[in-house]
């Protein structure tokens, strides 16, 4: 089974344009407002083979309910937001998602059918483009108010952009997501299987899994406030790391944007809509 990297990240906030106006403050490249039928809105902030999604609920109308083997993401977007705002969904690469909810099922992690669905995308020039995808999910039932799935593009070439990857803070990738448990170990057979990766590195504190993009630290709630400040519940997603190009430069970037942060070891951290974004030198 092949190891399955980082693909985005769903980061839900109460207030869409709030939050992209102070992704931009920190230095990130923000795009333009897209819709989905089932009434969330995201924007995106795109590196290299992986993306934020900052998302709301916009027309709670529009939002269906969970059915038997039917997974809702607006519902789950919806109901993650009523507990409030943060990284609610660790979303991993895809090439086939049919094989990988098979995959699910036979580990027992899945019990959803695949879902595709395709939206139109703003290009830099203001050209509107279709994107496609096919998700496939899975379920912690350790961590139930956490989402997980897999997405499949099948437009690549009308998603990525190196215009939309070039980032006024210098930011190249995101690099690590955190997940804090009480009893780390507990969760080590998921992320297993959901990740594909070979064998986890074990510490004291945690469980580290290797993906062919990025790293995701399963962690006891204590050493989550130890390397960035973490003071929420857990089950919970904690937040991520993003690689700069200069941790210096972008120090300064948010000292004169008035923007709080503090240092935790080798990172730099900021506080904000409920998650920890963390900031290391490359």
């Amino acid at each position: 089974m092949l190891a399955r990297g980082l693909d985005h990240l769903v980061v839900g906030v109460h207030d869409l344009d709030a939050a992209g106006a102070f992704y931009e403050k920190l230095g990130f490249t923000v795009g333009a407002r897209n819709r989905h039928p089932w009434g969330t809105h995201n924007r995106i902030v795109q590196f290299p083979g992986a993306f934020l999604e900052i998302i709301t609920v916009a027309e709670p109308a529009l939002i269906p309910g969970h059915s038997p083997g039917r997974f809702s993401f607006g519902a789950f977007v919806r109901d993650a937001l009523a507990r409030g705002e943060g990284l609610s969904m660790l979303v991993l690469e895809s090439a086939d998602a049919a094989a990988d909810n098979a995959a699910f099922h036979a580990s027992g992690i899945g019990a959803f059918e695949p879902f595709f669905f395709e939206r139109q995308a703003m290009r830099p020039d203001g050209s509107a483009r279709r994107v496609a995808f096919t998700l496939a999910f899975a379920s912690n039932p350790d961590a139930p108010g956490q989402g997980f799935f897999v997405c499949q593009h099948h437009e690549p070439q009308n998603f990525w952009s190196p215009e939309f990857q070039r980032h006024a803070n210098g930011a190249l990738g995101v690099t690590c997501v955190t997940f804090v448990a009480d009893a780390p170990a507990d969760h080590g057979d998921f992320f297993a299987a959901f990740t594909g990766a070979s064998e986890p590195t074990v510490s004291g504190h945690g469980i580290r899994f290797s993906t062919p993009r990025g790293v995701i630290d399963v962690v006891t709630p204590g050493q989550a406030a130890r390397s960035s400040g973490f003071g929420g519940a857990a089950p919970a997603f904690a937040g991520f790391a993003v690689a700069v190009s200069s941790l210096s430069e972008l120090a300064k970037r948010l000292d004169g944007q008035g923007v709080a942060h503090a240092q935790y070891g080798t990172r730099l951290n900021v506080q904000a809509y409920g998650l920890s974004i963390s900031f290391e030198q490359a």
